[in-house]
């Protein structure tokens, strides 16, 4: 269980910010920052059994039939990336509490990261792999919200668009791959997986699930081609910038790459996609940081050069390029959310990041210059300091790989890499700390006050402390790490030093050195070269895509989707008896065993009556009144045929259903022309022949499984219905428990078509819309729209339905009846009180919105289901008993009355917007003022009495 706090802390953590914030800021940041800690903390917990080699499990059911559990996981891997989620985040919350701007909401910026967070380490921590989609998917979600923070900028806007669209379609890729991944490997638990990677390398479906597993891991982590949205993200606020970029988001990619190494590296696939993607990402961006201005663009390109850094140790598939790669992801994440957070004090403190008008800083502001200059030299592989070591590990892992037989290629294309990092690492430092101070700036640059530099302090130290004795704080970390990536096989660990000899890997580290502080003089001559070779532009070519697909969008919608409902239904119609077709000739076909049952008179007469209004109604269509009386006959034949096959709870039902749906379409039809328009021959021909075919595979369909013997459920049902749902009644048993969830669902349904109606009448209010809807009106109102007689009855019934409606809700577990029924009696009855007395009186009687009435329904069914949660068994399981009460004997309660309860406010909820917006749009239409008493008779003005005129 505490493997799923760690998780749920942040997620459901995340609203208390939003409610902190009204205490002031201190009191937010404290809030948020106390949950990470908290979080933290419980992992830490954990720590001592991980490190003594056992993988903690957690693990409950939640979709069992899709293979879908609530499931977590901690091993070395998922506890050192968790740990680093954990801490960095809370050196964020501290940098972020003192870098935004009074103005910028604190509280929702604060509720975002820790939905992030959450997500994060619901990616690192997932045993099932599904669950890993879902938290995936997430990432990708409130990434969105933290890049585009600042949406009043326009850059920020589409940087939060370019991650959303790219990472979300990588989303995509890893749902499929971890579908076809769990069928090769026979499950979805990812403890199981790892322990089956033979099995899938020999499995066909090897190479699908290594390109879409590789596509979703490349865009995330910004490998090329896909590196260019990292870039834009920039816009995003600093504390975003260093949170995401230096150790959650960029690195989920590198982490499922690890998470999967022990079943998918090893083929000569892995390492030609990996190890060349990761190769090329990292010399690709390490070129373009040496030309950005911008110090954000030159991290976020720098982070896109150490990202393919990583994945290409990943791809050489060897367990030493593991430890190498898991070392750098430490020492990455603590000099680059350093560097990220000193270049956030720069613009925070000059108004600019531009290396064009910074300079001579460091005089100016010392404590964030020495700070920032270490980090730098990390990041370049200065000695003494993290990022020299596991970049020379890198490079003696580049040494020993060769490719196309040659041994030169690969340890040259990292030692330029390398180069490269050192060259705009030096860039960073001296075009904003040294050199010629700046007078043109928008504020005088100081150090900022220590909230904002202390986290970078505490960073730094790691990292000089790190390069100082590597083995004594990060030596265990990264052997536990790389042991759980490798999986069962020796890692071969040899500790971590500062000095092997003179080596290979040294002299490529003291060349990349030199070479790199050699390009820095000469960058003047290389920005004019870069400036006359042919330069992509990625975001250009974004946006041709994306311009690309609007127009293939909008080209499909204008032939698919013209508004043509007639069209739509012959389409959906052609399509299913085409499919239904092809299942029929592709089978084998015998004759039926069960005979017919003997035909009656009343059964004969139902059938021709229901015959001739279907036929009616194709003749007189065009006429709207008539079709609609003529379809309620098709209803109440329908009603009488359910009667008939004793299923009473059906017909009631169906003639309540049919009673409301009538009246409520009547009420509109009064704002519509009587006539439809008319349509050509041959459209009516076309929609003829595909609704007679249609009609005869349905008759087919249903003699083939009437005349057939099956298997079938309603044995169970009919059996359990009383022990297992209390109740005698099994229509209603079903509805309510058996197939609860259905109803659930079908509920939600409900309110959401009760909401459209009221959104989409609402629009005829007023506008193009209201005044369509003016001229199409019928202008023949009665002299009597409301009859008193009409009036007295309703009301004096009203009462008369309200109880019947409650003695079919309480009769329905055991009679006919239920929460259905019962609340459409009492919607009739609503329904006659605005018909019998006019839409003013009845809106002005009603106490309860209609919209109070829909949530309160769904509250109440969902309620219901999760009490049953909390008493260990499935979601809307229902539990009943018997109780004996004084005078009245026993009685029986059962759970499911609450669930009906819900079903009986969402059907009332529902009837009562539409019927209230009806209503509106009515009195919207009618030119004249709406009468507001029986027989139309304005109520007179109570007059003064004596003593008030006296």
């Amino acid at each position: 269980m505490q493997l799923a706090l760690i998780v749920l802390m942040p997620l459901l953590g995340a609203v208390l910010p939003a409610i902190a914030i009204r205490a002031g800021r201190n009191a937010c940041a404290l809030v948020t920052g106390g949950i990470s800690l908290a979080a933290l903390l419980v992992l830490l917990a954990q720590a001592p059994a991980v490190i003594a080699g056992e993988t903690l499990r957690f693990s409950t059911e939640w979709v069992p039939a899709l293979g879908l559990s609530f499931g977590f996981f901690l091993d070395g891997l998922g506890l050192f990336l968790a740990a680093l989620i954990l801490c960095i985040g809370v050196l964020v919350i501290v940098y972020a509490r003192f870098y935004l701007h009074r103005d910028d909401p604190m509280g929702r910026f604060f509720a975002f990261l820790l939905l992030f967070q959450g997500a994060m380490l619901g990616i690192v921590l997932s045993d099932n792999i599904l669950l890993l989609v879902v938290f995936w998917e997430l990432t990708s979600l409130s990434s969105f919200l933290l890049i585009g923070y600042w949406s009043h900028l326009p850059e920020g806007r589409q940087g939060a668009r370019m991650a959303l669209v790219v990472t979300g379609g990588g989303g995509l890729l890893l749902m499929a791959a971890m579908l076809l991944l769990g069928q090769a490997a026979g499950s979805y638990q990812l403890t199981e997986i790892l322990q089956r990677g033979d099995i899938i390398k020999a499995s066909p479906l090897y190479m699908p699930i290594l390109l879409l597993v590789l596509g979703a891991a490349f865009t995330k982590s910004a490998q090329f081609p896909f590196h260019f949205w990292l870039p834009h993200a920039m816009a995003a606020p600093t504390p975003v910038s260093a949170y995401l970029h230096s150790a959650t988001m960029v690195k989920a990619g590198i982490f499922l790459l690890a998470r999967l190494w022990p079943v998918l590296s090893g083929t000569e696939a892995w390492f030609a996609i990996v190890a060349t993607t990761g190769l090329v990402t990292m010399l690709i961006g390490a070129w373009i940081a040496l030309f950005k201005d911008d110090l954000k663009g030159i991290l976020a390109h720098s982070t896109v050069s150490h990202l393919g850094l990583m994945t290409m140790l990943l791809g050489f598939g060897t367990r030493f390029a593991v430890i190498a790669c898991m070392f750098h992801i430490l020492n990455h994440a603590t000099f680059k959310a350093a560097l990220f957070m000193s270049a956030g004090i720069v613009d925070h403190e000059t108004g600019t990041r531009s290396l064009r008008r910074l300079g001579g800083l460091a005089r100016l502001m010392p404590i964030s210059a020495t700070l920032a200059l270490i980090a730098a030299a990390a990041m370049a592989g200065v000695p003494l300091l993290n990022g020299f070591l596991s970049k020379e590990m890198m490079l003696e892992a580049a040494a020993d790989t060769s490719v196309f037989g040659s041994i030169w290629i690969v340890p040259a294309a990292a030692t330029l890499g390398a180069l490269l990092s050192v060259a705009y690492s030096a860039r960073f430092v001296f075009g904003t700390y040294f050199g010629r101070a700046r007078s043109e700036l928008d504020h005088h640059p100081h150090d900022p006050p220590v909230g904002m530099w202390a986290p970078v302090a505490v960073l730094v130290t790691l990292v000089v402390a790190i390069g100082v004795a590597p083995q004594l704080l990060a030596g265990g970390v990264v052997e536990r790490t790389a042991q759980a990536v490798v999986g069962a096989a020796p890692l071969d660990f040899h500790p971590l030093a500062i000095w092997h000899g003179f080596t290979g890997p040294l002299l490529m580290s003291g060349i990349a050195l030199a070479g790199g502080l050699a390009l820095l003089l000469i960058h003047p001559p290389l920005e004019t070269l870069r400036r006359a070779l042919p330069r992509p532009d990625a975001k250009a070519m974004f946006d041709a895509v994306i311009a690309a697909s609007v127009r293939a969008s909008r080209w499909v919608i204008r032939r698919l989707h013209n508004d043509s409902l007639p069209r739509y239904l012959a389409v959906i119609t052609a399509t299913i008896l085409i499919v239904g077709v092809a299942g029929f000739l592709g089978g084998r076909h015998e004759s039926g065993t069960r005979t017919m049952l003997p035909v009656n008179l009343p059964a004969l007469v139902g059938w021709l009556l229901l015959v001739t209004a279907s036929l009616a109604v194709m003749a007189f269509h065009v006429h709207r009144l008539l079709v609609l009386i003529l379809s309620s006959v098709a209803g109440l034949i329908v009603s009488l045929t359910f009667m008939q096959f004793s299923a009473p709870d059906l017909a009631l039902t169906q003639i309540s259903v049919e009673v409301v749906t009538v009246i409520l379409l009547l009420l509109a039809l009064n704002l519509l022309p009587k006539l439809t328009p008319t349509e050509p021959l041959s459209h009516k021909l076309r929609t003829g022949v595909i609704a007679g075919i249609g009609g005869v595979a349905a008759a087919a369909l249903a003699y083939a499984v009437m005349t057939r013997d099956g298997s079938s459920i309603s044995a169970y049902h009919l059996a359990e219905s009383k022990p297992g749902g209390g109740g005698t009644n099994v229509v209603n048993v079903i509805l309510v428990d058996f197939r609860g969830f259905d109803t659930f669902g079908e509920i939600i349904v409900l309110c959401i078509a009760a909401l459209v109606i009221y959104a989409m009448l609402a629009s005829a209010l007023e506008g193009a819309a209201a005044r369509r809807l003016d001229a199409m009106r019928q202008r023949h109102d009665s002299a009597d729209a409301h009859p008193l007689p009409l009036a007295v009855t309703a009301r004096a019934l009203l009462p008369l339905a309200i109880t019947v409606g409650m003695y079919i809700f309480l009769r329905g577990h055991n009679q006919p009846g239920g929460g259905f029924i019962a609340g459409l009696i009492v919607a009739i009855a609503i329904i006659m009180q605005f018909m019998a007395s006019g839409y003013a009186w009845s809106a002005e009687q009603r106490r309860i919105d209609g919209h109070r009435l829909l949530g309160a329904g769904v509250l109440i069914a969902a309620a219901t289901g999760f009490g049953a949660l909390a008493f260990g068994r499935p979601f809307l399981t229902s539990s009943f008993g018997y109780f004996h009460l004084p005078l009245i004997g026993e009685i029986e309660l059962a759970t499911a009355m609450l669930f009906d309860t819900g079903v009986f406010l969402t059907v009332v909820g529902t009837v009562v917007l539409s019927l209230s917006q009806i209503s509106r749009v009515e009195r919207r239409a009618k030119r004249g003022p709406a009468p507001v008493g029986p027989s139309d008779i304005p109520l007179a003005p109570r007059s003064a009495s004596p003593a008030q005129e006296g």
